[in-house]
């Protein structure tokens, strides 16, 4: 499998440093709120890495790190008037209850920032005595940036140009702070009023860790100096992945993640996603509006990971259509193959011969191009029922497998003809320009075929009267 590389700008061939199993650390959520399908378009897309690699024949270890301990999690727990572990056990649950719905593998292992605590502050204080961060007068740690010349090359930052962490009154002691805030960040946050009895002891007194520090004190627990890859969104670059480096490299040597996975933000309706234009949609949210965590993920996986995604009602009501056709697919080619059910997960792993649905696996492994994959997977079902039935029918369900679309049962499944939809899609755009009169003629046309239309407010569903 070869996959785009951040930090080396290339595709790059994915190889255990070990020979034997592929270790890989994935940034996990803030768990003060529920997880947005924004967020989701990165678990996804790693969900889908680690399937490729798996199915493919590759062992992996996969580590994903839960952040429940930053401003975020102290400021919302205290306005709830829960303690921390409470609340942030509330939204864990949720996240996983999430995870479970858009059928991702769960990791192999799942840390959080408080039950490493300890492991932090062994950090700190390697890096203090070699010189990389220092004490400040009220007791916080700060990382010093100018002593580590490689900072930056992650996000191609000129560090000279820039005159990073030359003034030592412009330290960063928020955990996430604007991205042109380059100055020394912090290890360790001294106890504030405002943190309450969120505060853990330390040489250099009562306090806690920074934001950044987490992962680089849970990849040397689980995954060593040296691992195979490192993934979050794309916003996580700067300064968060940037910062990892530093503080791992400094502390502990070795060569840190040998790869860089990045996920491009999800777009909502062509602009971003905000809490004020209420578009921040969560698993919940749309199964509210009808649509199947499984109708989400395929929306999801319809995109190239490096290629913003546009994610809107009219996706969603495409991702439903298509999933009727793969089921329909699937169930022709099933019967003339005389297969019933679908294959384990296990009995997929290193299948040789994908059939017809060959050149969709390779593009699962030419840089994770799903939008590719899918439209050969449609392309494949063509031909799918000439030649081996039983190879095509194995292919179809390897390539679905790595995506982690599992199919709609076909009672379930109503397929619009294109008749009906035409008359929809007539009566919307009316709809839409006020044309009440025509809008309603044309609704009394669909029922009289023996159709009706559910409206909303981003767009429509039509079932069977």
């Amino acid at each position: 499998m070869r996959l785009f590389d951040t930090l080396s700008r290339q595709n790059r061939e994915l190889e255990p440093v070990d020979g034997k199993t592929f270790r890989f650390y994935c940034c996990g959520p803030t768990v003060y709120g529920p997880a947005h399908i924004g967020n989701f378009r990165s678990f996804v897309a790693q969900d889908v890495l680690r399937r490729v690699l798996e199915l493919g024949g590759t062992k992996t270890k996969h580590v994903r790190n839960l952040t429940d301990l930053d401003d975020k999690t102290i400021r919302d727990s205290q306005a709830a008037g829960q303690s921390l572990k409470e609340f942030t056990a509330f939204w864990t649950e949720r996240f996983h209850a999430d995870c479970a719905k858009l059928n991702c593998l769960p990791p192999h292992i799942e840390p959080s920032a408080v039950e490493h605590i300890p492991q932090q502050v062994t950090m700190i204080g390697e890096l203090i005595e070699k010189g990389h961060a220092y004490a400040s007068e009220d007791g916080s740690v700060y990382f010093r940036i100018s002593s580590f010349p490689e900072y930056g090359k992650l996000a191609r930052l000129d560090l000279q140009e820039l005159e990073l962490g030359r003034t030592q009154n412009q330290r960063a002691d928020a955990d996430e702070y604007e991205k042109d805030s380059l100055s020394d960040f912090v290890l360790w946050k001294a106890r504030r009023e405002e943190d309450g009895e969120n505060f853990w002891a330390s040489p250099w007194g009562e306090g806690r860790p920074g934001w950044h520090l987490e992962c680089s004190a849970m990849i040397r627990q689980y995954l060593g100096e040296t691992f195979d890859l490192h993934s979050g969104g794309e916003d996580l670059v700067f300064p968060h992945h940037e910062n990892e480096i530093a503080q791992s490299k400094c502390a502990c040597g070795g060569e840190f993640a040998r790869h860089w996975f990045h996920v491009t933000h999800l777009m909502v309706d062509g602009g971003k996603m905000s809490k004020s234009l209420g578009n921040l949609y969560t698993v919940d949210d749309l199964a509210a509006k009808g649509f199947t965590p499984m109708v989400v993920r395929y929306v999801l996986v319809s995109g190239h990971y490096r290629k913003q995604l546009n994610f809107t009602f009219d996706t969603l009501h495409a991702a439903k259509e298509a999933l009727g056709k793969l089921a329909r697919g699937e169930q022709a080619l099933a019967k003339a193959a005389g297969m019933e059910g679908v294959p384990r997960y296990g009995d997929l792993l290193g299948l040789e011969d994908a059939g017809v649905f060959a050149e969709a696996w390779a593009s699962m492994n030419d840089d994770l191009n799903t939008a590719t994959a899918l439209g050969k997977v449609f392309t494949g079902l063509r031909t799918a029922l000439e030649g081996d039935v039983v190879a095509n029918w194995k292919g179809l369900h390897l390539v679905l497998a790595s995506l982690g679309l599992e199919l709609p049962d076909l009672e379930e499944v109503v397929e619009v003809p294109e008749e009906i939809r035409a008359l929809a899609e007539e009566r919307w755009a009316a709809r839409s320009a006020k044309d009440w009169a025509e809008s309603d003629r044309l609704r009394d046309a669909l029922a009289a075929k023996g159709w009706v239309v559910k409206d909303g407010k981003e767009g429509y569903e039509v079932v069977l009267a």
